[in-house]
């Protein structure tokens, strides 16, 4: 049971990841800015989290140093500040479904800087590493054919939805969809470059729900100077009791003290790929929540782009496994004669 709870907790963060996605939209589509969205999230966690943290991780608090709180610093501003402003201005621009979508180029770009950082090996000798290399040649190729490939436009199946956005993303111009497919590919490479630096700063900050309060409250702090150098409008700040108020809250309550607090944990232990592979979980949950709750059909071009991703992450996936499998299986013949030495010196 023991082993099988990172399991389990990287499929409740994608199925919290996929609400995000589509309450965004929804919230994007009835007029909210992007960045004051982003703020009041970061902010509403924070003050969930603070006094969490607080209660029951107060002596790893007070231990951090200067240098370790600059580290989270600009980790925020990396993973939550950059990531999440690019993110939102993609889903904006494009669908809900087209941003679920580009998580999967995630597992590729964190794959790209493990593999510079050297925490990942590439041999193109053996069938894993032409794997590997495979994968990220389809990744860049879902990536092309979502950007610049829309294809026909396929109407939700449902007439009635829970959030009736009137969004027109299959009718938005080729130039829109192809600065928000930009923006969700800069996303997914801040987030892998996150991903990677972030299991790093785990060695020295060991708790996950003290890395996440930080990162959360210094990204509230920095998406306030960002939008409000952006947005001066008093009218877009309000918060009504309708979808922005949900959409707020959810992503400070589940996203950021759930979540984001359940994937700092898989990193820890599985590592960074692990919780980057389980990405495609929010594709689907995406897809047939956008059936349900959103106005919001999809494109061929869109389904050919996302399988080929998936397709790219397998890849990177299976490349990763069967060099695991060789590596046991090297250790254990390299093993087998040192064993046979210590039998025969006994005796």
């Amino acid at each position: 049971m023991e082993s099988k709870r990172p399991y389990f907790a990287a499929i409740v963060s994608q199925i919290i990841f996929s609400g995000m996605s589509l309450l965004s939209k929804a919230a994007f589509a009835s007029g909210m800015n992007t960045y004051v969205f982003l703020f009041y999230r970061q902010a509403f966690g924070s003050l969930f989290l603070l006094p969490l943290t607080i209660f029951f991780k107060r002596k790893e608090v007070t231990s951090l140093s200067l240098g370790e709180m600059w580290k989270n610093f600009m980790q925020a501003s990396l993973g939550f500040t950059l990531a999440l402003n690019t993110y939102g201005i993609g889903v904006n621009y494009t669908s809900a479904t087209l941003g679920a979508a580009a998580f999967n180029c995630l597992p590729v770009t964190t794959f790209l800087f493990a593999l510079i950082l050297r925490m990942e090996k590439v041999n193109i000798r053996k069938t894993s590493g032409m794997a590997k290399v495979g994968g990220i040649v389809l990744c860049i190729a879902g990536v092309a054919v979502l950007a610049f490939y829309k294809g026909p436009y396929m109407k939700p199946l449902f007439n009635y939805h829970l959030f009736q956005t009137h969004q027109k993303s299959h009718l938005s111009s080729h130039k829109t969809w192809i600065i928000g497919c930009f923006f969700l590919l800069v996303s997914c490479i801040s987030w892998g470059l996150w991903i990677v630096l972030q299991a790093l700063v785990l060695k020295t900050c060991p708790s996950p729900l003290v890395l996440t309060c930080v990162q959360t409250l210094s990204s509230a702090i920095q998406s306030f100077v960002v939008a409000i150098a952006v947005e001066r409008n008093p009218s877009q700040w309000k918060l009504g009791w309708n979808i922005r108020l949900i959409a707020v809250l959810y992503c400070g309550t589940f996203v950021i003290c759930i979540a984001n607090s359940l994937s700092s944990w898989v990193i820890k232990k599985k590592g960074p790929v692990f919780q980057a592979v389980n990405t495609p979980l929010n594709l689907i949950f995406t897809l047939i929540g956008s059936e349900f709750l959103l106005n919001d059909g999809v494109s061929l071009g869109s389904i050919i782009g996302a399988m080929l991703l998936v397709l790219s992450l397998y890849s990177v996936l299976w490349g990763k496994r069967k060099e695991m499998s060789c590596g046991n299986t090297e250790n254990k013949s390299d093993s087998a004669p040192q064993e046979k030495e210590l039998i025969v010196h006994h005796i």
